[in-house]
């Protein structure tokens, strides 16, 4: 009877033992399928994700590539700019001023206000002063535009450049080309003798340092009103 009592608890015992180990070897399986499967989602998900950001990446050097020329939307612009013919390719909405200091080179046209109220911009076309910001370079093929560097000539100043260099008739000297452009078209203007008339003809034109009185006494010079 005790071999009995003493064999059953031994079989109790080995039944236990060869049961629990396959549970346990079972749900140690399961979670490391779960972890498996989740690092492979993972790496999946970040592969992709790689895959996208390289193709976004790539994609502005395909667009760039395939990107217009910059001379798309540009006409072909002839102008007669101080004597010499100059030939542009540029957009049709471009200003005779951005034309002249942009694509030109010619910096002695200013940029003042962009709309039209300073004066500072002014240049020639056919003899007759214009504020060169206020109009397109393609409305000018054919005209005779002058700037302020070419009223000199055989390297010497125009009369009207001396006068306001012999009067120091500027201060910052931003406004002063504009101021000269304006001066030297007045001479062929039906302008009073007065310095009130030439204030008035001059009037266009913006000083900000407020050097009026000296640049009258130089247009007056000029005009042989000592």
């Amino acid at each position: 009877m005790k071999e009995n009592s003493l064999d059953e608890p031994a079989k109790t015992e080995t039944s236990d033992s060869s049961t629990k180990p396959p549970s346990q070897l079972s749900r140690r399986t399961f979670l490391g399928n779960i972890a498996t499967v989740g690092i492979a989602t993972t790496a999946t998900s970040l592969l992709q994700v790689g895959e996208l950001d390289a193709q976004q990446v790539h994609q502005p050097t395909t667009d760039v590539a395939e990107a217009p020329s910059t001379s798309t939307g540009t006409v072909p612009v002839a102008l007669k700019i101080n004597g010499q013919t100059k030939n542009l390719q540029i957009e049709p909405r471009v200003t005779l001023l951005d034309a002249l200091r942009e694509h030109l080179g010619l910096f002695g046209t200013k940029k003042g206000c962009d709309h039209g109220q300073c004066g500072a911009c002014t240049v020639h076309i056919n003899g007759r002063r214009v504020n060169s910001c206020l109009t397109f370079a393609i409305m000018h093929q054919g005209d005779e535009i002058t700037t302020v560097e070419g009223l000199a000539k055989n390297g010497e100043l125009h009369p009207m450049q001396a006068a306001f260099l012999e009067h120091d008739a500027f201060q910052c000297g931003y406004c002063t080309s504009g101021q000269i452009m304006s001066a030297v078209a007045l001479l062929k203007e039906p302008c009073g003798k007065d310095d009130d008339a030439i204030r008035e003809c001059m009037s266009g034109n913006i000083c900000r340092c407020g050097a009026y009185t000296n640049i009258v006494a130089a247009v007056r010079s000029v005009r042989g009103g000592a």
